[in-house]
């Protein structure tokens, strides 16, 4: 791939500057057709993820947006009453005080969803299992929990979305470029995982045991098997055996299908048409996430294009230093001691303390990840509430 894309190779302490993160390259590049955001919560995964979209389409690509960041924020800035499992059309035409005026849309296009987790599982079903098979897992109580709250099946549902998406604009040309928002926390790649957690869930002993009667003759079920499976009746209960035994007979039947599709998507993230974006504030426990999900990105083998760090100390317009405005408070504050002066000389200082800190926490960062490309996005003032504030971040991104 073109060269905004380094693989981040091993980690080594340089002084070397952090090479910029050039965003308009990485989405006008017709491979690009994945864009992964990750990093960990609360440091505005979402929001960059959106205004990558529409900065994107607005450049002339056809862009699906697809979000399991549970916190539904992402409808609201693009103007679309709710998000679900189906990608809606965002109007990128620009409305003001009831006027419409001229977007920079260049002949693009947007669409944004919402992962349904439940949903995706019951038309994975559906589509896999005959309709009477499809039917008893839909009813199965066991089902209905696994498919709602298990732990995994979140990331696990986002990878088979994914892979819905991506062969579906193969077919139709729907899509060019597909961005994905991952969940908040460290538990963002843990989609990565997702296919291995779950073969290892029904691949497990327990489950094997709960398939015994059904995938061997009747001689396995031994004196010790019997012994088993009346101890688990007594702890689960009659009930909810039977209901495990029959969600997990009918599901095996599926599983090889899962397996391979998961395994199908896990490649194509690894692909050089992927890009990973990993997303960071400009404080020590984002940063170390972010140092997390670089690592794991460059043992996985998966394109790594950057780093953005979000929500940084806008640059002072002042060279007045801390050292020089303290001493200038002090100097007033010792002749009036109530002096606004002297507030907004110590407020001065304060602000540069956070810019400096931030500027030595991101030059740190960039010491111990050489190569890895860097976009500094300032705070806004104001919440990201529309397309323009979402507009605005993709031009700060672009800037860099």
């Amino acid at each position: 791939m073109t060269t905004h894309r380094p693989r981040v190779g091993p980690l080594a302490a340089t002084t070397e500057r952090a090479p910029r993160l050039d965003i308009d390259a990485l989405i006008d590049d017709p491979a690009t057709g994945i864009i992964v955001c990750c990093g960990s919560g609360g440091v505005g995964k979402t929001t960059t993820s959106a205004a990558l979209a529409l900065r994107a389409a607005e450049r002339g690509r056809k862009v699906v947006v697809l979000t399991i960041d549970p916190a539904r924020r992402l409808a609201q800035s693009m103007g679309i009453e709710a998000l679900d499992n189906t990608p809606r059309p965002v109007p990128l035409a620009v409305v003001e005080e009831g006027a419409q005026r001229p977007s920079r849309n260049q002949g693009g296009s947007l669409d944004a969803m919402m992962l349904d987790m439940k949903r995706t599982f019951d038309e994975v079903v559906l589509s896999q299992a005959s309709p009477e098979k499809a039917r008893a897992i839909l009813d199965n109580p066991f089902y209905i929990a696994l498919s709602s709250s298990f732990s995994g099946t979140q990331e696990y549902m986002a990878m088979e979305k994914l892979g819905q998406i991506h062969a579906q604009a193969q077919l139709d040309g729907s899509y060019d470029l597909i961005v994905v928002d991952t969940p908040p926390s460290r538990s963002a790649l843990d989609f990565l995982d997702a296919p291995e957690r779950l073969s290892s869930f029904l691949d497990g002993r327990f489950i094997r045991l709960l398939l015994a009667p059904a995938r061997g003759p009747a001689k396995l079920m031994t004196a010790g098997v019997s012994m088993i499976t009346n101890a688990l009746t007594k702890i689960l209960g009659a009930q909810v055996l039977r209901d495990m035994q029959t969600f997990v007979a009918a599901f095996d039947t599926l599983f090889g299908g899962f397996r391979q599709r998961a395994q199908k998507t896990f490649s194509l993230l690894q692909a050089d048409g992927t890009a990973f974006v990993v997303v960071a504030a400009p404080e020590p426990d984002a940063l170390r996430e972010a140092a997390y999900f670089v690592e794991r990105l460059t043992e996985d083998e998966m394109p790594l294009a950057g780093l953005v760090v979000n929500r940084a100390s806008p640059p002072l317009s002042t060279v007045l230093s801390v050292e020089e405005a303290t001493a200038a408070a002090d100097r007033l504050v010792a002749t009036e001691p109530d002096s606004t002066t002297a507030g907004l000389l110590r407020l001065h200082a304060d602000r540069a303390r956070i810019v400096m800190r931030e500027a030595h926490l991101r030059e740190r960062w960039s010491t111990e990840h050489p190569g890895v490309a860097t976009a500094v996005v300032p705070a806004l003032s104001t919440d990201v509430h529309d397309l323009e504030g979402l507009r605005r971040i993709g031009d700060l991104l672009a800037e860099g």
